[in-house]
């Protein structure tokens, strides 16, 4: 077999290959013995009609086409290794020859990954946050721990912001009541904003069985989009009760006696979690600035594949927590071509970035044993939920062991590359990353509280006003 590699642009190629017509041979045997068991001939059994009649009665044609489309995978990933190109996606075939007997050409044109070398690394200089944990800081903390305590108490007066109120919405359109658009009982934070646009203000003032209608946006439904006459009845109002921070409440929230003791851990935590974004910011701006560094071309079909896989992924978030993209978009105060920008941009980023980590475990010829694999998957059946045994057996039927090992390697790359820049804080400490991971699990395995998985995963508990 014979290839030729001609590059069309330095992220696709097009390999043009010639193959002696004795290397179908097998191919050949191969759909003679499945048209065999497809042909009727009288006198025959299935899978017992000659050669010579399955070409008189199908036609040589196409037995031959039927032994090529079997063979080109094999033909086709032979000369991809033989050329030593790294292929992305799947290529467009041409049989541009077919000479029975003789010879069987056909071209392929496929993106690849394309060549650069890593530029020099060593001693690089990025810059994290600082790890300073301040007691408004742990304040913070201990107030959002109150929320999760928080008890919901009847109030005999007007709705004011941050209460919870019972009410019930009914929507109508020239008249006609619009019943995907309407409930009852439905418990509401006045404020956040959650529902039909213009309900935080029209509820604020009212008492309990008060009622106010107006006009508003339907944002979900048949009449998504629609204007509405929207009627709000206010059934219940209750507001919010934090526990004071005291012994009682270090008690009730963790396994800790007094408000200090719970001050105390609180701080060790939050310590804990600014050194583990010391981290996770140390890999992150490592790549960033190494990628500064490197122009590298990208083939457009991976940046488009990246960006609808990014695209998919948001639907789907929005789609589990209630939302539409455009009342998304809203939220964030961006728009349609703003958020398209921003996802496309992303998406070159990340395609770029993966590049890079690829070429330079090729530089450094790194490896990956069967350990890490093992302990890869081991971690991610843990964050699914899953048996380690059963995600390996998934990952292996679907065929993505190749992928699996090329996301270890991209892992190994990245920290190889953080082992060599110089990593400050914004005070302009020094920060050794190994110690810095020594420390935290010397502390995780001597500090297994946890005071915020202590069976109250309540946020806020239903208490009867008072008589």
């Amino acid at each position: 077999m014979k290839t030729d590699v001609e590059e069309l642009t330095p992220t696709r190629v097009k390999l043009t290959i010639e193959v002696p017509f004795d290397e179908l041979t097998a191919s050949l045997e191969k759909a003679y013995k499945a048209l065999s068991q497809q042909v009727r001939i009288k006198g025959f059994r299935p899978g017992k009609v000659p050669a010579r009649l399955i070409d008189q009665y199908v036609g040589r044609g196409t037995v031959l086409q039927e032994a090529v489309n079997d063979a080109l995978p094999e033909l086709y990933g032979r000369a991809v290794e033989e050329s030593e190109v790294f292929v992305l996606g799947q290529p467009e075939v041409e049989i541009t020859k077919l000479d029975d007997g003789k010879e069987l050409a056909f071209t392929a044109e496929v993106d690849i990954r394309p060549k650069f070398e890593v530029p020099d690394y060593e001693g690089l200089e990025v810059v994290v946050d600082d790890a300073t944990v301040t007691p408004d800081d742990v304040e913070e903390t201990l107030d959002n721990l109150r929320e999760r305590f928080a008890q919901l108490k009847g109030v005999d007066r007007p709705v004011e912001n941050g209460d919870y109120v019972s009410i019930d919405l009914t929507a109508a359109i020239d008249g006609a009541d619009i019943e995907d658009a309407s409930t009852s009982g439905y418990s509401y934070e006045v404020g956040s904003k959650t529902s039909v646009e213009g309900l935080d203000e029209q509820l604020v003032g009212l008492e309990a069985e008060g009622t106010k209608t107006f006009t508003s946006r339907l944002v979900a439904g048949e009449h998504e989009g629609e204007e509405a006459e929207v009627t709000v009845t206010v059934n219940s109002v209750k507001f919010k009760e934090l526990p004071e921070k005291d012994d009682e409440f270090a008690q009730l929230a963790s396994e800790f006696d007094t408000i200090g003791e719970l001050r105390g851990d609180v701080r060790k935590r939050l310590e804990r979690q600014r050194k583990l974004q010391q981290i996770g910011q140390a890999r992150d701006k490592a790549l960033e600035a190494i990628l500064e560094k490197v122009d590298i071309p990208l083939p457009e079909a991976v940046v488009e594949t990246e960006i609808a896989r990014r695209n998919e992924q948001l639907d789907q978030q929005l789609q589990y927590a209630g939302l539409t993209r455009d009342t998304y978009l809203e939220s964030e105060d961006k728009t349609a071509e703003d958020f398209d920008t921003e996802v496309a941009d992303a998406a070159r980023l990340a395609v770029k970035g993966g590049f890079l980590l690829d070429q330079l475990a090729l530089q450094e010829e790194l490896t990956v044993e069967n350990e890490e694999l093992s302990e890869y998957v081991v971690t991610q059946a843990m964050q699914i939920g899953l048996q380690p045994q059963q995600l390996a057996q998934h990952l292996t039927e679907s065929g993505q062991i190749p992928a699996l090992v090329s996301e270890v390697l991209r892992s190994k790359s990245l920290n190889l590359l953080v082992e060599h820049v110089k990593i400050k804080d914004e005070s302009g400490n020094d920060l050794d990353l190994e110690a810095i991971r020594a420390e935290l699990d010397g502390d995780h395995e001597g500090h297994d509280h946890d005071h915020e998985g202590h069976d109250h995963e309540e946020a806020a508990t239903e208490e009867s006003p008072e008589a």
